[in-house]
């Protein structure tokens, strides 16, 4: 459960860069900017894990990687569809 609210966090994130982005008239760079920021977000849940949950770092990298990679792939493809004009 906890991992589908980190996801869900993720994309509300992203969802609240695409509207500066859109304040900005940078829809495409927001959805880029997105995925940094979120790499760091990810990386402190993953650390909370290690270091307050008690997992390892080999339990924890595939959820890292879940974690990562969904609202990332969601800012990739809002980044190929602003950027095509």
């Amino acid at each position: 459960m906890h991992t589908l609210l980190v996801i869900f966090g993720g994309l509300s994130l992203l969802a609240i860069c695409l509207i500066l982005g859109r304040y900005f008239g940078a829809l495409a760079l927001a959805a880029l900017i997105f995925i940094p920021v979120w790499a760091v977000a990810a990386a402190i849940n993953m650390w909370i894990g290690v270091s307050h949950a008690g997992y390892s770092i080999m339990e924890e990298a595939p959820i890292f990687l879940l974690i990562f990679a969904i609202p990332s792939a969601v800012a990739l493809f809002c980044w190929w569809r602003f950027s095509r004009g």
